[in-house]
C-alpha cells in the first residue's frame, strides 16, 4: 500500500463516529462495478482495527438472490441488474437491523452463495458493543438503504476505469458502451438517476488510480 492510499484511509478511520452507548455503528463502501470498494472497504477495516475499534466485515455480495430471480428479467436487462439483484428483505434482518440503534447485535454475515446459487442461513454471530460494521457493496445509497448509514463512503471512478478492471477481473469487455456492459453500465445510470449517490454519501473518494486515492468532499 502507498503511502498516500494509508493517508487516505486513516482520514477516513478517523472520520467514522463513534458508537451512541451500546449502539453498533454502520458504514457503507459504495461504488459502480470494479470501483475497489471490497479492497477499500478492507483496508479502512484494518486501519480501524489499528486504531482499537471492533470492526464486522460484511459484503453484499453475499447477499444476491438466486439465479432465477436476478435473470427473470433476461440477462442482459440493466432494470433486471438494478431492481432484482440482491436480497434486501434478508440483509436487513440479518445485518442492517440487528447492529442498527437499539438492534441485538446478533447477526449473520451471509445469505447466498453466488457460486452455487444456495441459500444459506448461517449460525449468528455476536458483536460487541460500538462495534463497526464495514459494508461493501452496490446500489447502497438506494432509497431502502440510505437511511441505514451512521456513515457512507461513495467511490467515485468513471466507467472508461472500471470497465477495464471489471474485464481483467470477470473477462467482460472493457468497452464500457458495448451491448453487453449495458446490464451493468445501464443499472448504474438508473442508480444515479433515481438515488444521486454521490450526494447522498457523508464521503466522496476518487479511487481512479488506487495508488493516490483522494478525498473529493468530506463533511463538515
Amino acid at each position: 500500500m502507498t503511502e498516500k492510499r494509508l493517508e487516505v484511509l486513516k482520514r477516513v478511520a478517523e472520520l467514522v463516529p463513534d458508537a451512541a452507548g451500546e449502539d453498533c455503528v454502520r458504514v457503507a463502501v459504495d461504488g459502480v462495478d470494479s470501483s475497489g470498494k471490497t479492497v477499500f472497504a478492507d483496508e479502512l477495516a484494518a486501519v480501524l482495527r489499528s486504531l482499537g475499534r471492533y470492526v464486522v466485515r460484511v459484503s453484499v455480495d453475499d447477499f444476491h438472490n438466486v439465479r432465477s430471480t436476478r435473470y427473470r428479467r433476461g440477462r442482459l436487462s440493466p432494470e433486471g441488474f438494478w431492481l432484482d439483484s440482491f436480497n434486501y428483505d434478508r440483509l436487513r434482518a440479518d445485518v442492517l437491523a440487528p447492529l442498527g440503534p437499539g438492534g441485538s447485535r446478533r447477526y449473520r454475515s451471509a445469505a447466498h452463495d453466488l457460486t452455487t446459487d444456495e441459500i444459506l442461513d448461517p449460525a449468528q454471530e455476536v458483536a460487541p458493543p460500538g462495534a463497526v460494521l464495514v459494508a461493501d457493496g452496490l446500489f447502497l445509497h438506494r432509497d431502502e438503504l440510505a437511511g441505514s448509514w451512521g456513515f457512507s463512503i461513495f467511490l467515485d471512478v468513471p466507467f472508461e476505469v472500471t470497465a477495464p478492471r471489471m474485464a481483467e477481473r470477470d473477462g467482460t469487455s472493457p468497452d464500457p458502451n458495448h451491448p453487453t456492459m449495458q446490464r451493468y453500465v445501464g443499472a448504474q445510470q438508473l442508480y444515479f438517476a433515481a438515488c444521486t449517490p454521490h450526494q447522498r454519501a457523508t464521503l466522496l473518494v476518487d479511487n481512479t488510480t488506487f495508488a493516490t486515492p483522494h478525498l473529493v468532499r468530506v463533511p463538515d
